[in-house]
């Protein structure tokens, strides 16, 4: 979403509870460690984590930095947002619908088995993995904006 915001594709991002805490994990970290379990002599479970936790809030800050835009929060609970500095415009806003009913708040996985067994550990930490994604972004939404511009609709998913 902070891509789509800074191409002018979307105005706001709405989301639910900014203070859970989750273990966020690259992908290809993950892939890799799959690999290693399935070299194992005999098969056991593991668990495949950075065994750190950050708020949705922070993840949503470095994300929107990536893109450019500085955030800044104001209000509390469901009336909190995030304003763009440099427009004055509210990009994140809360949205009571992506509050989870049974919402765990913090979720962090222990991966010191699979280090000890497998040789298995994160390469990509919080702030490379928001890097990747949002420039990535970046360049997917540049050709939606190509396209919008050549006249061309495009599909508008906010989810």
């Amino acid at each position: 979403a902070a891509a789509k915001i800074k191409l002018g594709l979307q105005k706001t991002l709405y989301l639910g509870n900014l203070d859970a805490k989750r273990d966020w994990g690259h992908a290809k970290d993950y892939v890799e460690g799959m690999w290693l379990m399935l070299q194992a002599k005999k098969p056991d479970d593991y668990v495949l984590a950075t065994g750190k936790t950050y708020t949705v809030r922070h993840f949503v800050d470095l994300a929107f930095a990536e893109a450019g835009i500085k955030l800044e929060w104001k209000g509390k609970g469901a009336q909190e947002r995030a304003i763009d500095k440099k427009t004055g415009k509210v990009v994140v806003a809360i949205d009571k619908r992506y509050y989870r009913p049974a919402e765990v708040d913090h979720l962090e996985g222990d991966p010191r088995k699979a280090k000890r067994e497998l040789g298995w550990k994160h390469k990509y930490d919080i702030k490379a993995l928001v890097k990747e994604m949002v420039r990535e972004d970046i360049k997917l939404f540049e050709r939606d904006v190509y396209l919008q511009e050549g006249g061309h609709t495009i599909l508008h998913e906010q989810e």
